[in-house]
């Protein structure tokens, strides 16, 4: 192993072990959580070939920067890989007998999410001739945002699945939300990129705007996670003790 496949895997382990040990109440089996990690490195086929179809749609991002970062950012990669990881992820836990807290539904979404990043990270690093600069950006970017990306799916997967009265609603946010937050990751890159290519000081100033706004738009990302990660904790630590969730009323606040 040289140091660019080290540096492209760390991240997803140091994530995993983030996760996993956050499960104190109750740990899941180690076989169920390398089972679903597996299943999220397969999903990057699908998702692959959904992207492929969808891509030939996309309109070009030299006569149309905007359109062409949106399009590839919310319908292309946003869709297209937490459409597949959120199917995959139902088909192997929602009818297990494992999925039992309401903290399981963010551990197992962030274990099938951090494999679909992981294959995503190694082909990234080896596709590209300055290996180990790639590596290191999307250790510090893209592998922790798939991560928050399955902790929104996670947490309204998890709400679908302990709370029946509003299942649909429940499903139907966990496979919104984290299009919305991956579409909008990617289309600030995108669109930043495809403007600072114009050459222009107009486009290069929306371009700086735009990376600004990507910075905040991920630190407010972790913030999120992190309270909702604390939240399924709290939940899963009264559920088998006070019948009244206090949480009902929890709400996003992004």
């Amino acid at each position: 192993m040289n140091i660019a496949f080290i540096t492209a895997i760390l991240p997803v382990l140091l994530l995993l072990y983030f996760v996993y040990r956050k499960d104190s109440l109750n740990p899941e089996p180690t076989g169920k959580l390398l089972l679903t990690f597996f299943v999220g490195c397969l999903s990057v086929i699908p998702a692959i070939l959904l992207e492929y179809v969808l891509g030939s749609f996309q309109p070009s991002g030299q006569n149309y920067p905007l359109l062409s970062g949106v399009f590839n950012g919310y319908i292309v990669a946003g869709f297209s890989e937490e459409l597949c990881k959120l199917l995959l992820l139902c088909l192997v836990i929602w009818r297990s007998p494992h999925f039992d807290e309401y903290y399981d539904g963010i551990l197992y979404a962030a274990f099938l999410s951090l494999g679909f990043a992981c294959v995503e990270n190694i082909a990234y690093v080896y596709g590209s001739s300055d290996s180990l600069s790639v590596a290191i950006m999307r250790g510090l970017l893209a592998v922790p945002a798939h991560f928050l990306f399955a902790v929104a799916m996670g947490y309204h997967l998890s709400l679908a699945k302990f709370d029946p009265a509003h299942r649909t609603a429940h499903f139907w946010h966990a496979f919104i939300y984290p299009v919305l937050l991956h579409g909008t990751y990617d289309t600030l890159l995108m669109v930043s990129s495809n403007l600072s290519s114009e050459g222009d000081i107009v486009s290069g100033l929306v371009s700086l705007v735009l990376l600004l706004l990507f910075i905040v738009f991920d630190i407010r990302m972790w913030k999120w996670g992190m309270k909702h990660i604390k939240a399924m904790q709290q939940r899963s630590n009264e559920q088998d003790f006070n019948p009244t969730d206090p949480f009902s009323n929890f709400t996003w606040n992004f």
